[in-house]
């Protein structure tokens, strides 16, 4: 058996989480000032945080390997079972016309564009965040917004700062799961605590995009509908993530969120509509629900081209490349309201996802599930005590397989190939790219969960947790931080999550605070780093044809960051303290 040690390096605990840092430094220095691809950044500090674990904390080399082995197995399964499925089906769709028919819909509502915003960047964005992710929400929502009229820069804006709230949730609450993987607390509690947090978040987003898009005259003219789309919105998430199924917050909040924008449009409407350019049309002008058509201002061939979705860059099955925008369904060349049928073939995927999801739920169900779904083993190789001689937890591997979020995808999929009649060909063409091109994703996602076990395991992220005990009850200031940061350089919440969730743990443990609360904060507050991280400004930059301009973008939305970073900071500081201490499971 290895048993941890506290303080391997000259008997220091200092010194000792100083070295423990140092393969998190180094990931952060190589993504953040070298600018190393991710997938080179997460191998090098793997390497290092082996050789430590080995030379420095004393692991056998058996089990160090070992861990890392059971680290990589858990980045596939359940993480990237569910990232796949989740992207493959989104692509299903994008390789139909109901993708079009999708954004049509979106499009035919309201030709203000701050209502698009909202309805096109936080309520639709967040469908595909709870799919695809990993630039998709940002660069299909800009490129759309583009389309109807929008500035390419403000597009970019608008779509980097809508992709926050949903973010904690997204990819089937693949983030909040793989806290779980790490850490060890339940799902259910971390679920529920990341709901109790990301809605607040949630109720000034709408606000701050129409503030964007118009200024304080959009905050005038345009408050009910954005205080609507963040009341639903949160709600939603609140309800979703605390009383139903997690892998559904996204999905089910985007869907209400745009139900109750439909509904309110049909009894109100702004004084003036924003419309293309700026244009300013008062309200008794705005006969009808189609929106202006929109080749005029925006070309398809030009705006199709800023994407890097030209016909000669798709595929055979007329997908994009992932994280970019598709340009027969963003950039459509009108905006009518499709036939009812068409309508609903737009929405049956998501519609399939929810059902799908809420039958694994019925008792009877989730109970057959629970028992032949499901396989708990120690693994292989590892025996492990932490430096108080308890057995670590990590040692022992829970295998959901039926029951995983990532096989109800699948059959989700499925049942859209029957219903879009894709023939099984078709699809596995579709799952091939997808799997293509998530080949440095997979590389990037298996080396941090590797490099997050080893750590975990080894004994360096407790030594580190020690050492942060030491703030106190500060701490609750700096866990916030620590999960902003992390996203902000990994450009990943599930990432973070990864590499901090047990760090975080250990330290409220120490100092007297809910882990539960410290670990979810590391993913709700992380979400704010997001429209900071390399690869999303990237993506937004590409998706608008303003290659080059991430700086400007970065200047653009610090601000908006920092500031939500210290609305949610202030609130989890106060759920640290009796005075919001019952909102914690």
């Amino acid at each position: 058996m290895f048993q941890q040690i506290l303080d391997p390096i000259g008997g220091s605990l200092m010194l000792s989480a100083l070295c423990a840092a140092l393969p998190l430094v180094l990931l952060f220095v190589l993504l953040g000032v070298f600018r190393v691809k991710a997938p080179k950044a997460a191998i090098a500090s793997l390497a290092v945080s082996l050789i430590l674990a080995i030379i420095g904390w004393q692991m056998p080399l058996g089990q160090a390997l070992s861990a890392t082995a059971a680290g990589i197995f858990y980045g596939l399964f359940p993480i990237l079972w569910i990232l796949v499925n989740a992207l493959w089906i989104y692509k299903l769709t994008v390789a139909t016309p109901w993708f079009e028919a999708l954004g049509r819909t979106i499009r035919s509502i309201s030709d203000d564009l701050r209502i698009l915003s909202i309805l096109i960047a936080f309520c639709f964005g967040a469908l595909l965040e709870s799919l695809a992710g990993f630039g998709a929400p940002v660069a299909i929502s800009a490129a759309m917004l583009m389309a109807a009229g929008m500035k390419p820069l403000k597009s970019a804006i608008v779509s980097l700062l809508a992709n926050t709230a949903p973010v904690a949730f997204g990819a089937m609450a693949a983030p909040i799961i793989a806290l779980n993987g790490v850490t060890g607390l339940p799902l259910h509690d971390l679920s529920s605590m990341a709901g109790r947090q990301t809605p607040f978040i949630a109720l000034i987003v709408p606000l701050l995009l129409v503030f964007i898009v118009d200024g304080r005259r959009g905050v005038k003219q345009a408050w009910p509908v954005a205080l609507v789309a963040g009341v639903a919105f949160a709600v939603s998430q609140f309800v979703t993530s605390n009383y139903l199924a997690v892998e559904l917050t996204d999905v089910v909040a985007a869907v209400v969120t745009v139900a109750a924008v439909l509904v309110m449009l049909r009894f109100w409407k702004p004084k003036e509509t924003i419309g293309m350019a700026g244009g300013v049309t008062s309200g008794a002008a705005q006969a009808g629900t189609g929106a202006v058509p929109v080749e005029a201002n925006v070309s398809r061939a030009a705006v199709g081209s800023a994407t890097g979705t030209t016909p000669a860059s798709r595929g055979s099955e007329g997908t994009a490349p992932a994280g970019t925008a598709p340009a027969d369904a963003a950039l459509p060349t009108d905006s009518t309201r499709p036939e009812p049928r068409q309508i609903w073939m737009a929405i049956a995927p998501y519609l399939i996802i929810i059902t799908v999801f809420s039958i694994a739920q019925i008792p009877a169900i989730k109970s057959w599930l629970n028992q032949v779904g499901t396989v708990t083993f120690h693994w292989p190789g590892l025996d492990v005590a932490d430096s108080a001689g308890k057995p670590v937890a990590a040692t022992k591997f829970k295998l959901d397989h039926l029951k995983a979020t990532g096989t109800l995808l699948l059959f989700s999929g499925l049942i859209t190939m029957a219903l879009y009649r894709i023939t099984a060909g078709q699809a596995w063409r579709i799952y091939r790219e997808t799997l293509v091109q998530l080949r440095w994703t997979i590389v990037t996602v298996t080396s941090v969960l590797a490099l997050s076990f080893v750590m975990n395991l080894s004994g360096q992220t407790t030594t580190l947790g020690f050492a942060l005990a030491s703030a106190g009850g500060f701490f609750a200031v700096l866990s916030p931080l620590i999960g902003w940061i992390g996203v902000a350089l990994t450009g990943s919440d599930t990432s973070s999550n990864s590499l901090f969730g047990q760090m975080q743990a250990t330290a409220a443990q120490q100092t007297g605070l809910s882990p539960v609360l410290m670990a979810a904060s590391n993913s709700s507050a992380g979400v704010m780093g997001k429209m900071l991280s390399l690869q999303n400004l990237a993506v937004a930059s590409a998706a608008v044809g303003l290659d080059g301009s991430e700086g400007t973008l970065f200047r653009k939305l610090i601000g908006w960051s920092v500031g939500l970073l210290a609305l949610i900071t202030v609130l989890i500081l106060l759920q640290s303290t009796p005075v919001l201490g019952w909102m914690v499971p």
